[in-house]
């Protein structure tokens, strides 16, 4: 079944009219100060959403439906990081305006993520297509971002902006640094106080976090990184990375393997307390051709060590591949949930 659409032909106006309304008591202020420490600490625990369901193409075939944004909160996740293509998607025309249709049914997304008190991050996951020419999407990139952030100008707090997922290819550190401070000033002049997430060039890895510049006076940021460390792990059996036979491989958590991951996390951290800025991980996980023992080993694993150095985190991701959630089932992948949530235990008086 289609999503609603009886609020959507209301256009950017259902913020003021209906999720304002229903909100307005525990929404983060949108014109004063909005303390992006508080609301980092608010984020906490997520996943990915919908980056390929076909319901940006389809509203018809939708996989992705109204219910799902109460399952993920009752399972305990904080909030939702929405996967944008609307470039891949064609609902983009050859003037950079985006369709309405596709603004419909990502207002139809905020909405009810909003409704069953889920933070939003509004991720533009155009990164295939920036990396492949930076400089000739551009001008893309900075109309897309206009009209996202006018359209959402008046939304609470609660939603976030990520100016884009993993830079990486020809859009090189250098001219990625210019790129998020262009971008940073259009969000600025609708949106001066939203919280706004960006990670460095190379695919947001931890490694290259050091050449990542911010703009100092910007303290309406939260750094993002992704960890998907060891590859020969994480990606096991996936064909995009060429590692589509090289599969049995296991994480164990021994004594070496935690301690690779504790000395990224450590880096990071120690970047983070240089430059004061709270750290969202927006990714990690380990695909699913991975046997289940490890896969469990290391997202827990990972998911603890962000949550010690007080960071916020977004699994990758809901459903697809990587999956918490199993579509044909409708059922959580409980092994993965609980690596991510445990459940927890009662006390003893």
């Amino acid at each position: 079944m289609a999503p609603p659409r009886s609020v959507l032909v209301l256009g950017p106006a259902w913020f003021l009219a209906i999720v304002l309304g229903t909100l307005a008591a525990r929404a983060e202020p949108v014109a004063g100060g909005t303390d992006v420490q508080q609301l980092h600490k608010r984020l906490g625990r997520g996943v990915n959403i919908i980056g390929y369901d076909p319901l940006w193409r389809s509203r018809d075939r939708a996989r992705f439906q109204e219910k799902h944004f109460r399952l993920i909160a009752e399972a305990g996740f904080q909030h939702v990081r929405v996967n944008l293509h609307p470039w891949r998607d064609r609902k983009i025309d050859a003037g950079d305006t985006l369709a309405a249709d596709w603004l419909e049914t990502l207002d139809w997304v905020v909405q009810h993520a909003l409704e069953n008190k889920l933070l939003v991050i509004l991720d533009l996951h155009e990164f295939q297509t920036m990396g492949r020419d930076a400089e000739g999407n551009r001008k893309r990139l900075m109309a897309t971002w206009k009209q996202l952030s006018q359209r959402y100008r008046q939304a609470p707090g609660e939603v976030l902006f990520e100016i884009l997922n993993e830079p990486n290819g020809k859009l090189t550190p250098e001219l990625w640094n210019q790129y998020l401070r262009e971008a940073l000033a259009i969000i600025r002049a609708s949106n001066p106080h939203r919280a706004v997430v960006v990670g460095p060039a190379f695919w947001n890895s931890v490694d290259h976090l050091d050449q990542l510049q911010l703009p100092a006076e910007d303290r309406h940021l939260i750094a993002t990184v992704h960890y998907y460390k060891p590859m020969s792990f994480t990606h096991q059996g996936a064909s995009w990375t060429g590692q589509k036979d090289k599969v049995g491989v296991r994480w164990e958590g021994t004594a070496e393997e935690r301690a690779a991951i504790e000395r990224d996390f450590d880096k990071v951290q120690t970047w983070a307390e240089k430059h004061q800025r709270p750290v969202y991980l927006g990714e990690f996980g380990a695909y699913d051709k991975g046997d289940m023992p490890s896969r469990v080993r290391y997202i827990a694993f990972v998911a603890r060590q962000a949550e010690r150095r007080g960071w916020s985190w977004g699994y990758w991701q809901f459903d697809g591949d990587f999956i918490v959630f199993d579509m044909k089932t409708q059922q959580w992948v409980e092994p993965i949930l609980r690596a991510l949530i445990p459940v927890s235990k009662p006390s003893v008086r």
